[in-house]
């Protein structure tokens, strides 16, 4: 059984519906992230699960108890806010002890627990300072040893990273994949950073209008979407639309041209998709695999790749390649897609 369970959720404020009939589990353990744009649902889940707010329907069940109705002071979770939410009037060792203080914890053992994890999260030597004189990564590993000191049953990170600089956050993302790999902590995600989440989750949800689209491990969502949704969200740009014909493997394009691709069982009609990188240009005339014939229209330069939007009797295909053949706008070339790289939705 899992860890955590939500159960046929339904949520929201007043009458606006948000999450519609959520189903999701976290493993005792598991990092898990929650993704997508704004609005889809991600911190409205995360705010249900801390006990910020119940569900209009539906259960929420932590450690095999249902955990519905129990008020948010009666659930040991840890909660990492995307603005820090440090206490500006005290020092850094009263903000992280702050939770000790609450559980009654005696000073000799707060004095030892408070030294030890600012030590883990490299602020050793930072106790007498206040948040105004820290840095936003320092900030964000101080609010972070506040939610880990209490010894959480489960850490919930809202936007955590979304107020640091880019070099930052990739610093800091590391940072709290070692903590949880060295505490083994149960944690809940939540970003609408692809990058970020796909580099520190042991499994990512993606949502969308209040449902996860897919769940499964960040190699599995990046190589395998499931849908349209996730394919696009994910960074393939090029879409078709394929018929089957008699024979396993081949399809037919709208031109009617044939086209070669994994064998799978299912409807006449299907949608397949192919990223930039994996298609091949080359010039008019070459016998290559699954053969498209295209006319550059647009060519960026992007350092070490070049981007180009090429024409084709389909539609339009976005294509990125290295820099040994450059093409010109105008010109026509043959597009080449790998079978293996064509993922069928």
């Amino acid at each position: 059984m899992a860890l955590l369970e939500l159960e046929n959720i339904t949520a929201g404020y007043d009458k606006n519906v948000i999450l519609k009939d959520l189903d999701f589990q976290v493993e005792e353990g598991e990092l898990v992230s929650l993704l997508g744009s704004s609005g889809c649902g991600k911190t409205t889940t995360l705010r249900l699960i801390a006990g910020f707010s119940t569900p209009m329907a539906g259960k929420f069940m932590f450690g095999g108890k249902d955990y519905t109705q129990v008020p948010l002071n009666k659930r040991n979770f840890g909660f990492v806010f995307q603005s820090y939410a440090l206490f500006p009037h005290m020092t850094v060792f009263d903000n992280v002890a702050f939770g000790l203080k609450m559980r009654k914890i005696s000073q000799d053992q707060i004095k030892k627990e408070v030294t030890e994890m600012l030590e883990t999260v490299d602020l050793g030597g930072f106790e007498n300072r206040f948040p105004k004189e820290m840095s936003g990564g320092q900030r964000q590993r101080v609010a972070l040893a506040r939610a880990l000191v209490i010894k959480p049953d489960l850490l919930l990170l809202d936007e955590p990273l979304s107020n640091l600089d880019a070099k930052l956050r990739v610093k800091m993302r590391v940072e709290i994949r070692r903590l949880q790999q060295k505490f083994g902590f149960t944690a809940i995600y939540v970003t609408h950073d692809q990058e970020e989440c796909f580099a520190i989750s042991d499994k990512v949800a993606i949502m969308n209008h209040g449902v996860i689209e897919q769940m499964d491990s960040p190699s599995v969502i990046y190589n395998h979407p499931k849908t349209e949704f996730i394919a696009r969200f994910v960074g393939f740009e090029n879409f078709m639309d394929l018929k089957r014909t008699g024979t396993d493997g081949v399809y037919l394009l709208p031109d009617g041209s044939r086209i070669q691709a994994e064998a799978r069982a299912g409807t006449d009609m299907i949608k397949a998709c192919i990223r930039p990188e994996d298609i091949m240009i080359m010039p008019e005339n070459t016998q290559v695999v699954n053969p498209l014939s295209g006319q550059i229209m647009v060519s960026t330069f992007l350092g070490k790749r070049n981007q180009y939007n090429i024409r084709t009797a389909i539609g339009e295909f976005e294509v990125s390649t290295d820099q040994e053949s450059v093409y010109k706008t105008g010109d026509q070339v043959i597009l080449s897609m790998t079978p293996g790289k064509i993922i069928l939705l």
